[in-house]
């Protein structure tokens, strides 16, 4: 199918995860009093559900807490592949970790595949797990020469990668670099059964419910930490499973880590799939996989990264998403499109571990890129390894005190002179927009009382006007169209039309202004 011959089938109107619309978990109380526990985590994605799981077989009790929903954050928006495959990822690593850590990477990742897979086998999880080859492929000849070191850095890591010519998609290729036996499945019936078995065993779940940066350690080996409404948990160790680390503790991991959005939507094709995972070595970023929706198969068409609250017309970012569905496979239709938010070290690897050198019972993972399911898991079985005094033989790669000088001090310069540039140019901006401009369903930045303020008219035409100045450092969030959200472009926090926080490091909702506007006629 070529370009001219393309026609829209129609995005849906809202974003919504298929994973999220075909799974429903059981409600969980906010923290409304004193908790003691030995393992307090924040954060109820893959790292924390696991993590739970994982030290309640070890005998250890355990309370999650989140500030939402479970599993509303990144894990339910994801495209689970499980794969060891991140990208163009071990040539860099053999250049600034050196060959044995690079082969380490591989290790932890694939371990972390095998738990999923052994986990899936022990408890007979229907959750659509599939063993797939997962596809690296290059489409243009810039790209081709990236391919061709990173298929160096696999022979020379003696990974098991094979060399193609062509894949089984309808696309031209350059080239591409096949791994065998990765994998797929539904993340959160996967996820379910391990909820259900942590409650069983006596773990304990709570929503609503917001960490504050507040740690104190007591002389007797022991944590109090607050939640913002106040109330104290005692522990002896915890786990910040939430992106951005709930305690920094010193880390100024806000420098260290940056976020991005990506898109995926679900297309229902006119013809079959040839299975398989594949992902291009370039940009824009395209990702396939297949999925099972209602007994019929569709492909989950992912792509169009860009840094959070850096794109001026994110709905652009699904069309081109369904514009490539459609030439490769035909659509009949649309029946989700959803978005993520990933956070990025400056070196690529993720940080696992002590949250600082000075706080080893305080530990922190974040910075999956976009390789959540593997890196979240393993995540979770290093810190566990660690929480219960074992050795684990891939602490020190992870480890968050690390700082690798190159690329590390020219990824933390660009990355917070562009923070620089943002707070800057978000100050100066001029606005001239007015609130009555505004049609149902659209915002924007307006002048409202002669100062900038963030406006949404809803569907039912009221005005929804919130400050614009991020809570977490005062940069101007930006509006997103395709979410109906307030995105900050320089620490990647997210906020509801309302102003109530969607995602951290903010953990302050947006000041709600008032209003003369009524209902638009």
């Amino acid at each position: 199918m070529n370009s001219s011959s393309f026609t829209s089938t129609g995005l849906p109107k809202y974003p919504q995860s298929l994973w999220r619309e075909t799974t429903s978990f059981p409600s969980f109380p906010v923290v409304q009093e004193d908790i003691q526990t030995d393992v307090l985590i924040a954060g109820a994605g893959i790292t924390g559900i696991t993590a739970a799981y994982v030290l309640v077989q070890a005998g250890l009790k355990v309370a999650v807490v989140d500030a939402g929903k479970i599993l509303d954050g990144t894990t339910g928006y994801t495209t689970a592949k499980i794969t060891s495959q991140h990208g163009l990822i071990y040539d860099n690593l053999i250049s600034h970790f050196g060959e044995e850590n690079a082969r380490l990477y591989f290790d932890a990742n694939q371990e972390a595949l095998h738990f999923i897979e052994e986990t899936v086998r022990e408890h007979d999880i229907n959750c659509g797990f599939k063993t797939e080859d997962a596809y690296l492929y290059a489409d243009s000849d810039d790209q081709l020469k990236q391919l061709e070191k990173e298929w160096a850095a696999y022979d020379k890591l003696d990974l098991p990668g094979e060399w193609c010519d062509t894949i089984p998609l309808p696309l031209v290729v350059k080239g591409a670099v096949k791994m065998r036996g990765q994998a797929r499945f539904h993340p959160l019936q996967y996820l379910h059964t391990l909820v259900d078995y942590v409650v069983k065993h006596g773990g304990k779940f709570y929503e609503n419910t917001t960490m504050s940066d507040s740690a104190e350690e007591t002389g007797d080996g022991k944590l109090l930490l607050k939640t913002e409404s106040g109330i104290t948990i005692t522990c002896r160790n915890a786990i910040s499973a939430s992106h951005f680390p709930f305690y920094d503790g010193g880390g100024l991991y806000f420098t260290r880590l940056h976020a991005d959005r990506s898109y995926v939507v679900a297309i229902e094709p006119e013809t079959p799939y040839a299975g398989g995972m594949y992902i291009n070595c370039g940009n824009p970023k395209r990702s396939l996989r297949a999925a099972e929706l209602d007994g019929k198969e569709v492909i989950l068409v992912g792509g169009e990264s860009h840094k959070t609250g850096q794109s001026d017309c994110t709905i652009k970012h699904y069309e081109e998403l369904e514009k490539f569905g459609g030439m490769t496979f035909g659509a009949k239709g649309i029946p989700y499109r959803w978005s993520a938010q990933d956070l990025a070290t400056i070196d690529q690897v993720p940080y696992i571990g002590p949250v600082t050198s000075g706080h080893p019972h305080i530990f922190v993972a974040t910075g999956f890129g976009k390789w959540g399911m593997t890196s979240g898991t393993l995540s979770a079985l290093l810190i566990s390894d660690l929480i219960q005094g074992k050795d684990n033989r891939y602490a020190e790669l992870f480890t968050p005190s690390r700082f690798k000088i190159n690329p590390g001090i020219k990824n933390l310069v660009v990355q917070n002179a562009d923070v620089a540039k943002e707070l800057i140019t978000g100050k100066v901006d001029i606005v001239h927009r007015k609130v009555e401009d505004l049609m149902p369903d659209q915002g924007a930045a307006v002048k409202h009382l002669g100062k900038k303020a963030g406006a949404y008219r809803d569907p039912e035409g009221n005005i929804h006007l919130v400050d614009t100045t991020c809570t977490h450092m005062g940069c101007e969030v930006k509006w997103n169209p395709a979410e109906r959200s307030w995105d900050c472009p320089c620490h990647g926090s997210r906020f509801d039309y309302t102003g109530a926080v969607i995602e951290g490091p903010a953990t302050e909702n947006l000041p709600q202004l008032s209003s003369q506007y009524g209902t638009r006629e």
